[in-house]
Order: structure tokens, then sequence, then C-alpha cells
């Protein structure tokens, strides 16, 4: 009777997990937060407080240091990524145009932040542009680099390749800005723990991925907003594929509860390989 029942539990267990890795498949397919520059909002251009899809805050112009003000944030329809939300800006030497939005409740450890951007051509001693991820928009005040992360491309005697920033200091992608400009490229950042992470940029050409994993900046953390900063050259505004930098999405997978499904499939599997190597 007693092998009976251990047979019996065996069964259903065996059915729970199956079942449990079925809804874990399931739950991967949805995102936590999302927004692409086609939504809605964005159809009579991009302002601030413009809030699309789902899960992210709205987007902030915070940090924006620029003259005429609300004139360098504007939507483009001809990049190689497709419409996106656009940043340009006035000046070979000054001015910063910043897009920023929170992620509410932080990203998470297990969580992916997923982005698609294409960024310009040009060069210019001294100028550069960014994705920072960072705990909130004051540590973008002023021009600020206080991040947990930071990915960008400093042109600095003739430096033109994506870097990046953490705790552990600054170290090159080996991808050009050039390779970017050409199709996009696509970043993401997975948190494998609170203060660890991995980050792979993709050029959409097909170039030659980069992946880092490392530490994060504790002076950055949580990472609760995520900033677009572009500090380049001169600009011709909406329409202008070469010297603008472009946002084409972003998301966060898999959401939450995923992640609790995650922690009970695992241990519903530890506890039956236990019990299966019973000799009872």
């Amino acid at each position: 009777m007693k092998n009976y029942w251990i047979k019996t539990f065996r069964r259903l267990a065996a059915a729970t997990v199956v079942a449990g890795s079925s809804m874990f498949y399931s739950a991967m397919c949805y995102a936590s937060a999302f927004d692409v520059a086609t939504n809605l909002p964005y159809a009579d251009g991009w302002q601030a407080g413009d809030n699309g899809g789902t899960g992210f805050g709205p987007w902030s112009f915070n940090g924006t240091d620029l003259t005429p003000a609300g004139t360098y944030q504007a939507m483009s329809s001809t990049s190689p990524i497709g419409t996106s939300w656009t940043l340009a800006t006035h000046s070979n030497t000054t001015g910063l145009a910043n897009a920023g939005r929170a992620i509410p409740g932080g990203l998470l450890p297990g969580q992916t932040f997923e982005t698609v951007i294409d960024n310009p051509t040009g060069y210019h001693f001294f100028r550069g542009f960014d994705v920072m991820f960072t705990s909130g928009p004051d540590n973008n005040a002023g021009g600020n680099n206080t991040a947990a992360l930071r990915a960008s491309v400093f042109n600095y005697y003739g430096n033109t390749t994506w870097g990046i920033d953490d705790d552990g200091g600054s170290s090159s992608s080996g991808i050009n800005q050039a390779t970017v400009a050409a199709a996009g490229m696509q970043i993401d950042l997975t948190l494998t723990s609170a203060t660890k992470y991995s980050l792979t940029m993709t050029p959409l050409n097909g170039a030659t991925p980069y992946t880092q994993a490392g530490t994060l900046n504790g002076a950055g953390l949580p990472i609760a907003w995520v900033d677009y900063r572009l500090y380049h050259g001169i600009s011709t505004g909406a329409e202008d594929p070469v010297n603008n930098f472009e946002i084409r999405r972003m998301s966060i997978t898999p959401e939450p509860s995923t992640l609790a499904l995650i922690g009970l499939g695992s241990a519903g599997l530890l506890f039956f390989r236990r019990r299966n190597s019973d000799p009872t």
C-alpha cells in the first residue's frame, strides 16, 4: 500500500511539474512593460507626459538643456529602424537633448530590459550619446552621469565605438557607431542578481553582437529609470536620418508573476527529484 501511494504521488508531482513548465513557457510570452513609437499617443508628436503602451511611466524631458526649449524631441519616419522617438540637438559644442521614463517597481533580478535604437553618424569632438540605467531623473539633472550602467559613444580623439560603464569602469564593445547607424541596434540588459548584470548589444545589420557581464554601479541602484541622451552635433529636425538619436521600442520581460512561477516550478522539480531518489 505504501508503494502504491508513493507511486501515485510521484505521478501527480510529475504532472504538476509538466503543467508548471507549460504555464512557464506560456507566461514567457507576456511582458511587464512595453511601448513602441507607433502607439496612438504619439500620433500627434512626442511630448513630455506622453505614455503609450503599458508598464512604463510617462516620458519626461527632465535635464534637457537646449535653447529654444521644447523643439528637440519629435517623431521620425525615415530612420532605418522605422517610426521612432527622436532626439535632436542644435550645436556642435553645447546642449543636451534628454528623454527618460520610470520603471515602476524597478528592474528585478531575472528581468530583461530591451530597446532598439539608431545613433547619429557624424563625429564631433567631446560630444556623443548614451543610454543610462539609473535610480531616477535627478541622477541626470544637469548632465550628471550617475548610473548603475551606462552604454555610450563618447567622441574623444577619434573614439566612435560604443562603450559600457559599470562599477568596474569603462570597456569597449568594439561596435562602431557607423555600424549601428546603418541599421540600428538592439540592447538587452538582464539583471542576474540585485547587483550583477549581463548586457548584449546586437547590431541589426548582422554584425557580431557583443555581450558583457559585470557589477552594477551602486550609486545608480536600484534601476528604476532609463534615460536616452544626445549631446552630439547639429541636427536638422525630426526627419534627419543622419544626425538624430532615435528609439523604436522598449520592453521588460518577463512579468513578475512569471518570475514567481519559475521559482515554483524549480522548487517542484527539485522536490520530485528528491522523492524519486527515495529507495522505499
